[in-house]
């Protein structure tokens, strides 16, 4: 697990009442500009928040005991970094909040997405209750304080903010005034402000002379009124004393200036934190009133839960500014966080890939928001597609490419989803025939033509994959059909012939005969060069091995079944599943999850350090853990088999893998958990990409499967094409 220093560089701090000259003001200009260089928190979400009204264009997100990144003014901008609650005597010592190992949130309610955390600090010496909602009318982050001194001795609480504004924090301006602290930069800006107001109020360079630093140096702190250009934070000690004030209202503001984020904060103090959070709260129970109501399919009290936790999650992971823009996650995993020259300004995960749009969609179809599905394909073709048809790897939410790569499953998956939605007006087929002629005439840069692809839906290698070939056959066929409905004929002569082909030439380019993991044929994670015999060998990729092709297995070919090009008891299918079972499955306590393919080194060091793209090849110093989603793609399988059982089994053990604050990870700990360390039990979330908006989609879509006894997105079309209706 990612080990940062206790300074977090943010945070609300409790130090006890000392006398007045250890907390004289300085004033003026701070020392030691532009301050360290910064960098964003771990990935590991346990709440993430936001109006639902679009008036309120920020998101909260909650890690390790404190508020993590804060997005304005859209989800692909991350713009502050942290704040936090501490405590010190004056003397001896200064406990930050997030360093407490008693941690405990939750969502206040089953219907909404106000979190609690409650933080008692390992001593004994102090509690704090936090809650967090957003206000629905202006972009602003309200946390309720409740602190409490468990010795009888007053102490005093400051709270420490890290702006970074525009997803770069080192070009930040802060100032003091008065009761009020802000933050600028040249195109947001960010106001703390408290209610009962600070007594005192400082700014600071990032781990030379803001208010962390000093509390955790001198359990003092010295005023400063301004800070230039750098990493800055705002530091205001509150009149709370845990025992004859124990309550207070932190208001994080933001807007275009300084005025404008001081003016939401303070706007948002005077209707106070309990009105504002019953508004929060009602827009949210509304949301639920327009979707379907929860499956009988999730049987517990906690299934239920999280069922509704994953709806409302993934209608918060919507831009607001710009509609059907639903990113992947609002976390910055591992070395993508570290904001070095390669990955700054932050992009991964809170950038919209059409393939987890499409999952996302999918799920929220299933759960009766057809509105954010239309918005979804709506985005996908008129913001992402590009002039040749071809859809991006991902984008920012305002459409603007973030990584180049093609991936074929991304071009299709949208017309899936069109025909999906029936929609068949001239508009959608612009953008469906453009992508479909893209899925036809796309050649690779070695000369190599669709269905091979740039990238594979795990983004790291080139050639012939199962899961990607899958798409491109039905997204063709569902092409057909919408071109049918548009008098286009012969483009859906040519769509079918295509698709038939592609499907007469997979045996050949991604089932061995003669790989060694199986006398029998099997599927292939995938193959170079379009010949599954052939002993090519490839390298993995981070930092893993070079192996034949045939040597590798991951379980994308059930998109076969699942889009209806392939029977469920299909005899290289069914075998197929045996390899995987062998080869990457594995039963933690929590259930049955995969490994993303065989030897996968997409994940933290084996002492639980965080992943980094600079390792060797070959050195096989990082490993991939399981996925949980994959159990749900597992299920839907079963469906498709007839054994409903095990699909049920399945959303059980997917139900099984959230945090307390209903959030669901990308990649869960398995037989490689860290050596010589305990707090890492098999199934329980790593520090991957967390909420993944992908697995919270999965949950939901499995959960009306199995409800339905049915794999309820699998296009009709397909089916009734190549197996009959």
């Amino acid at each position: 697990m990612r080990r940062f220093m206790i300074p977090a560089l943010v945070g609300l701090l409790v130090s006890s009442l000392i006398p007045a000259t250890a907390a004289a003001s300085g004033g003026g200009e701070a020392p030691g500009g532009p301050g360290v260089r910064p960098s964003w928190l771990p990935a590991n979400k346990t709440g993430f928040g936001t109006a639902r009204d679009r008036a309120s264009n920020v998101w909260f997100t909650l890690q390790g005991g404190q508020l993590s990144e804060v997005y304005y003014p859209d989800l692909s901008t991350p713009s502050v970094r942290a704040l936090n609650l501490v405590v010190s005597d004056g003397r001896s010592f200064a406990s930050v909040d997030s360093a407490a190992r008693a941690q405990q949130v939750r969502r206040t309610s089953d219907d909404g997405l106000t979190y609690e955390q409650t933080i008692t600090d390992d001593q004994h010496r102090w509690k704090l209750r936090k809650t967090y909602v957003t206000d629905p009318a202006r972009s602003t982050v309200l946390i309720d304080v409740d602190f409490t001194s468990l010795t009888g001795r007053p102490y005093r609480l400051y709270a420490v903010a890290d702006p970074d504004l525009t997803n770069d924090g080192s070009d930040d301006t802060a100032a003091a005034n008065g009761a009020t602290l802000l933050s600028h930069d040249a195109k947001t800006a960010a106001a703390l402000t408290a209610q009962p107001a600070f007594e005192h109020a400082s700014v600071g360079y990032a781990g030379v002379s803001d208010g962390l630093t000093q509390l955790t140096k001198t359990f003092g702190l010295k005023d400063y009124a301004s800070a230039a250009k750098g990493n800055v934070l705002l530091t205001g000690q509150t009149t709370a004393d845990g025992v004859r004030s124990r309550h207070v209202t932190l208001a994080l503001g933001m807007g275009a200036k300084d005025s404008d984020a001081l003016g939401n904060a303070k706007a948002s103090q005077r209707q106070g934190f309990r009105d504002t959070a019953r508004a929060y709260d009602a827009g949210w129970r509304g949301y639920l009133r327009t979707v379907s109501r929860v499956p009988s399919s999730v049987k517990t009290k906690n299934e239920r839960d999280l069922y509704q936790a994953s709806v409302l999650m993934l209608a918060a992971s919507e831009d607001k500014t710009h509609p059907g823009a639903f990113v992947a996650s609002p976390s910055m995993p591992w070395r993508f966080g570290n904001n070095d020259p390669a990955y700054s300004p932050s992009g991964t995960y809170h950038l919209v890939w059409p393939r987890d749009l499409y999952q996302i969609a999918t799920g929220l179809l299933a759960a009766g928001d057809r509105g954010a599905a239309n918005r979804s394909l709506d985005y996908m073709f008129g913001t992402q597609q590009l002039p040749d048809g071809h859809l991006p790897q991902n984008t920012n939410v305002d459409g603007k490419p973030y990584w180049p790569s093609v991936q074929l499953d991304e071009t299709a998956f949208p017309i899936v989803l069109a025909q999906q939605l029936g929609r068949t007006d001239a508009k959608t087929w612009q953008g469906v025939r453009k992508a479909a002629e893209f899925l036809l005439s796309y050649k690779g840069e070695n000369g190599l033509a669709s269905p091979y692809t740039q990238q594979e839906r795990w983004e790291e290698q080139d050639g012939y994959s199962p899961s990607t070939i899958a798409s491109v056959i039905a997204g063709l066929v569902c092409a057909a059909d919408l071109a049918k409905h548009n008098g286009a004929a012969a483009d859906a002569q040519r769509y079918l012939a295509a698709a038939d082909k592609f499907k007469a030439d997979l045996t050949k380019q991604t089932v061995t005969t003669n790989g060694p993991l199986s006398k029998d044929p099997y599927f292939v994670r995938l193959t170079k060069d379009g010949n599954a015999n052939a002993g090519t060998k490839y390298n993995l990729g981070n930092s893993s091995l070079t192996k034949d092709q045939r040597e590798v297995t991951d379980a994308g070919f059930l998109d076969l079944v699942r889009l209806g090009v392939y029977a469920a008891d299909d005899p290289v299918i069914r075998n197929s599943i045996k390899v995987t079972d062998a080869q990457i499955g594995f039963t933690t306590p929590k259930g049955q999850f995969w490994h993303r393919y065989t030897l996968d080194g997409y994940g933290e060091q084996p002492d639980g350090s965080p992943w980094d793209y600079t390792f060797p090849a070959e050195s096989r110093a990082t490993y991939g853990r399981l996925w949980p989603l994959l159990a749900g793609e597992r299920g839907e399988y079963d469906l498709a088999n007839g054994d409903h059982s095990s699909a049920a089994r399945r959303l059980r053990d997917l139900g099984r893998v959230s945090s307390s604050g209903d959030t669901m990870p990308e990649q869960v700990w398995d037989e490689n958990a860290p050596s010589s360390q305990t707090g890492f039990p098999p199934g329980t979330p790593t520090a991957s990409a967390t909420p993944l908006a992908w697995t919270h989609a999965q949950y939901v879509r499995l959960a009306w499967n199995v409800q339905r006894g049915a794999v309820t997105e699998q296009p009709a079309v397909v089916r009734c094409h190549f197996l009959g209706c």
